[in-house]
């Protein structure tokens, strides 16, 4: 019968002799010189960008967006507009309008958001329309109805290119984050995303947000393992 001890020093030699089997790339480390990063987190409400077509059917032709708050990226606002959106099952009032006008109309939408509008939005990055269900979309002067545009929000962050590279990070490549608190845990699967003016920030959406106690400006920090099997 084995002790505690003697229990562990196995186990420790068994997982040793498996990583020696695999080979050297069987275990990776840390990147050199990359330091811990702690990420401030931004929640983000259903929101609708809008192109300068939709806008002017919305709103009226030549309207512009009115600037009510300004978010953490540089160049982007919460507007004072909101519209209305409504789909096969239902609809949503009170969407704010986020600026500044985009080439494309894009709406940010949860999952039970599209429970709630009977569409089946899907998992995308911003920008990655095709495919993705359409919606009507009603404001004071007008409503359009769009062939695609509505998505879930992926979970991201936002990183300048200095950052990015500081601490070993790309354009497009996913990384695990660490969340304290009572209802911590691992994030996966969050997306960074490079870009000249970023300011450092992850975007959820409300639903994750509340699934792991998160408010605005709560810190979470990168997973980084020192040892990584398979």
């Amino acid at each position: 019968m084995y002790d505690n001890q003697q229990q562990a020093e196995l186990i420790t030699r068994q997982i040793l002799q498996e990583l020696a089997a695999r080979g050297p790339g069987a275990i990776t480390s840390r990147p050199e010189g990359t330091q811990t990063l702690d990420i401030p987190v931004g929640i983000s409400n259903r929101h609708v960008h809008l192109s300068r077509e939709d806008m002017d059917i919305l709103f009226g032709y030549g309207s512009t967006l009115t600037r009510m708050k300004a978010v953490k990226q540089p160049g982007q606002y919460a507007a004072e507009e909101t519209v209305t959106l409504r789909g096969p099952k239902g609809e949503l009032t009170r969407v704010r309008v986020l600026g500044p006008l985009r080439s494309a109309t894009q709406i940010e939408i949860s999952v039970s958001d599209s429970f709630v509008l009977g569409v089946k939005a899907p998992l995308r990055m911003s920008g990655d329309l095709q495919h993705s269900p359409g919606i009507e979309i009603i404001g004071p002067r007008g409503r359009v109805s769009k062939s695609d545009g509505a998505i879930v929000a992926w979970r991201h962050i936002h990183i300048s290119p200095a950052e990015a590279e500081r601490h070993a990070l790309r354009d497009g490549m996913e990384i695990d984050v660490r969340i304290e608190g009572l209802r911590g845990g691992i994030l996966s699967h969050v997306v960074v995303r490079v870009s000249a003016d970023a300011v450092l920030e992850m975007h959820v959406d409300v639903e994750e947000a509340n699934g792991f106690g998160l408010r605005n400006g709560d810190c979470v920090r990168r997973v980084m393992a020192e040892c990584r099997y398979g």
